[in-house]
């Protein structure tokens, strides 16, 4: 019987082992999507506990919690900082078979050499012995990012932020690489008239512009998206249930953006089209300054009315979605492929039944001209854990090129997430030793061992334009 977390962990024959420990190990981290703070990089904080850098955030985390019983208190609420963690160490061994009792682990290891399982009777030596740790020097925001051997570092940033942090970090010369990354869903969410209302009389203040018209709306997010590209920003990223592809005319996106103006009603056919605008036009302006855009699809989020309305969005409520996804998606692709303005595209799916259909999708709009210009991309939120990654990379390697695959990323809140890119990468090591060991691919390490490092950090690195 094998240790739990072991050296060889998922690494199941000599094979494996060989392309993780001489292939894949030691290559750096390109982190091309998260959603981790710069303004704690830039500050390069210490966290006061274990709960402050592990919890606070956390609602893959949170949901574990509520599904095990604990009161919210000791989740989003005002409950002790020790109590809270006391709580989540009396969930973990409740956890087994979800990743998380795995990526727990690994964390614990791999940034505090803490072998021993968490579990009630050691909450109280974890908390204590991760807490001093993260109050020195050696484990400060940077320092957690060197340990793990972090290259680039993507953040998510609205259109309306100022980037500070960012230019405070480079002007500091840290040593990893941090660049925003273009997110301006806000810009379209006209769902909520007077909040899209609000959000424009911000980017008024903030491109010291005046916004009554549609093309006045359109200069003003393309002069920030400008500002983003001056400050080292070549990635764009969306989050929504489904690609927005509707036909429309200048006039009707002039008419539906004065009734935003003014506050009128829209209706969904009018929501769907200014939508669709936005989306095409963002598109254009990342072709135009060779960005890589990436859409995420499929979530359906705030299920919990209830909850929403007490703790707010992003604490754990959503969900995946059902949506229709390959004609709109489809759609979209085609009519920027049709003009040559079709940027370097990565897809990602939240619905694992749409992975062979996005797989597919994706050789659609591949022309030759790079490789692996559209991606289908790593397995995504509800999918990122054991069996959601060996299915996307199963239908990736039916329909497309796996050894063209850009890998794997975090799209986390913690700065302690960064194991996820080690367990990807044994997971991977893993599947191609497998193949070799059955006969079904040859048995040649150097080469296979190639692709492993290309998909684990070379593709990626080559496929974004980051500034050095």
């Amino acid at each position: 019987m094998k240790s739990f977390l072991d050296e060889d962990f998922l690494l199941h024959s000599d094979t494996a082992k060989k392309l993780y420990h001489d292939h894949a190990k030691a290559l750096p981290i390109i982190d091309y999507h998260c959603h981790l703070p710069p303004d704690q990089i830039a500050g390069d904080i210490n966290f006061n506990n274990i709960t402050h850098a592990w919890l606070n955030g956390d609602h893959y985390k949170w949901r574990a919690m509520r599904a095990n019983g604990i009161d919210e208190s000791y989740i989003t609420g005002s409950k002790p900082d020790k109590e809270k963690f006391a709580q989540w160490a009396a969930t973990v061994p409740y956890t087994l078979r979800n990743p998380l009792y795995h990526w727990t682990h690994l964390e614990l290891q791999r940034y505090f050499s803490i072998d021993s399982r968490l579990m009630p009777g050691t909450a109280d030596f974890i908390y204590d012995d991760c807490s001093a740790k993260l109050q020195s020097p050696e484990f400060s925001v940077q320092q957690l990012i060197k340990k793990m051997n972090v290259e680039v570092i993507c953040t998510t940033d609205d259109p309306l932020d100022d980037l500070s942090h960012h230019q405070q970090i480079k002007k500091d010369g840290a040593e990893v690489k941090v660049f925003p990354a273009f997110r301006p869903d806000k810009a379209m969410y006209i769902e909520d008239v007077a909040a899209l209302n609000a959000y424009i009389n911000k980017l008024e203040a903030v491109s010291n512009t005046s916004i009554t018209t549609f093309e006045d709306y359109l200069y003003a997010l393309k002069n920030r998206h400008h500002y983003f590209a001056a400050n080292g920003c070549t990635v764009s990223d969306h989050g929504l249930e489904h690609i927005y592809a509707e036909e429309y005319t200048e006039e009707e996106l002039r008419a539906i953006f004065e009734k935003v103006r003014t506050e009128k009603s829209v209706t969904n056919s009018e929501k769907v089209k200014f939508k669709s605008a936005m989306l095409y036009n963002f598109a254009i302006w990342n072709q135009e300054k060779d960005w890589v855009q990436q859409f995420h699809l499929g979530a359906l989020r705030n299920n919990n009315s209830r909850l929403l309305s007490q703790l707010g969005p992003d604490t754990g409520f959503d969900s995946i979605g059902d949506f229709s996804q390959a004609r709109p998606l489809s759609r979209f692709l085609n009519r920027l492929d049709k003009d040559d303005r079709l940027a370097k595209t990565i897809i990602y799916n939240l619905n694992p039944a749409d992975n062979e259909m996005m797989a597919a999708m994706i050789g659609n709009f591949n022309d030759g001209s790079i490789a692996g210009k559209v991606q289908y991309g790593s397995a995504w939120w509800f999918q990122d854990q054991k069996d959601g990654m060996t299915r996307q990379i199963n239908a990736l390697s039916n329909l497309g090129l796996l050894s063209r695959f850009i890998g794997m990323l975090t799209d986390s809140r913690s700065f302690l997430s960064f194991p996820r890119h080690e367990y990807f990468r044994r997971l991977l090591c893993n599947l191609f030793a497998e193949d070799i060991e059955n006969g079904e691919l040859p048995n040649d390490i150097e080469w296979t061992g190639k692709i492993v490092q290309d998909i684990c950090y070379y593709n990626a690195k080559n496929y974004f334009n980051f500034k050095q």
